[in-house]
């Protein structure tokens, strides 16, 4: 399995309805995109029991980042609902998975708050414009990366160049090319592609964000 392939999946499973609660896997700094795979390492007790939880349910959880790396700092309120694709119970108790990034929510309240969190949940839908611009933007962010000198960027250029689907390789690239956790939750809670393409080209332009 080539690099590309690890980091998003270019066939995601059919259109799921999402429930109307999730658990809240809680970290610093980290952000996950539709479309987009992120490898966890469970290790925490209450996370084990949120993952024992999700797997004899829907498979479904988030991951909610903190504003700080305080305990008791606020958590974003845009994340992806995210699906577990894969996983490995190690002896010692601990698991190694991939979770799928499905759709776009916003976290609205909390109803539980041990042994692990879980939020009501709303989706957060992208909203209908141009095509034709929007995949004019997937050219130009795309052709930024014409002359990369990384293998993994090649592979994942050449990628996505073949993916038809404009609001996918935006996510695909927001999530592995904007470092900056700021604009990540930007990213996450604009429900205008165009707009986000915008943020994106212009970030990866600058090499930078506010």
């Amino acid at each position: 399995m080539d690099s590309s392939s690890q980091t998003f999946d270019p066939n995601p499973p059919e259109d799921r309805t999402l429930p109307d609660r999730l658990p809240v896997m809680v970290l610093t700094d980290c952000h996950l995109f539709p479309g987009c795979l992120l490898p966890l390492y469970i290790f925490e007790e209450r996370y084990r029991l949120m993952l024992t939880h999700v797997l004899s349910t829907n498979r479904m959880f988030c991951v909610g980042s903190r504003e700080s790396t305080e305990e008791g700092s606020p958590v974003q309120p845009y994340t992806t609902a995210g699906l577990v694709r894969a996983c490995v119970k190690q002896s010692d108790g601990t698991s190694q998975l991939l979770l799928l990034g499905l759709r776009r929510i916003r976290l609205t309240g909390w109803v539980q708050e041990k042994p692990f969190k879980v939020a009501t949940i709303e989706p957060v839908a992208t909203l209908p414009e141009d095509l034709d611009r929007a995949r004019e933007l997937k050219r130009q962010v795309l052709e930024l990366f014409a002359n990369a000198c990384i293998e993994e960027a090649k592979q994942l250029r050449a990628a996505l160049e073949g993916t038809h689907d404009p609001e996918l390789v935006c996510d695909v690239l927001s999530y592995h090319f904007t470092r900056c956790p700021k604009l990540q939750q930007k990213l996450l809670a604009e429900v205008s592609l165009i707009k986000r393409y915008e943020m994106l080209l212009a970030a990866l332009q600058k090499k930078k964000c506010n």
